[in-house]
């Protein structure tokens, strides 16, 4: 049986920021930097219309998991231009973020597309390996 992943999507009308709760490493850089959008606490969390479309896209940007995006109304796709090169960083304290378009194939042979930004257990103590869960944060990695 194959696993949907769930999206959810937060218009202020001509703008829709899409959040991907199953990629989220909970870095909280999104309620850190324009907590007026995002709040854990509230239903619905993100309230788009709080900011600006700049203030919003600056933020969105700095997602390490990419399990924040946008689009606005008229656009085709949410996928990153497959001809940029594909970036890798280490985050001290986190996991390895890979930005561009990657194809993942599993151990069992299955493959997994992923666009924008992909976040990659470093500590070990993710539940979601390969991929990053925010677990890094409970067990004190550093590295």
């Amino acid at each position: 049986m194959e696993k949907r992943e769930i999206v959810k999507e937060y218009s202020n009308g001509d703008f829709t920021v899409v959040w991907k709760p199953g990629i989220c490493i909970h870095a909280e850089i999104c309620a850190k930097t324009l907590p007026q959008v995002y709040n854990p606490e509230a239903r619905p969390w993100i309230n788009a219309e709080n900011a600006s479309l700049e203030e919003l896209k600056n933020q969105i940007d700095k997602c390490p998991s990419g399990a924040l995006s946008y689009y606005t109304k008229g656009e085709e796709s949410l996928a990153s231009d497959p001809s940029q090169q594909t970036k890798v960083v280490v985050r001290p304290i986190g996991p390895l973020v890979v930005e561009g378009v990657l194809t993942i194939v599993n151990a069992a042979g299955e493959t997994e597309e992923r666009t924008n930004k992909t976040a990659f257990c470093r500590c070990g103590a993710s539940k979601k390996k390969p991929y990053c869960d925010g677990a890094h944060g409970k067990v004190g990695f550093v590295g």
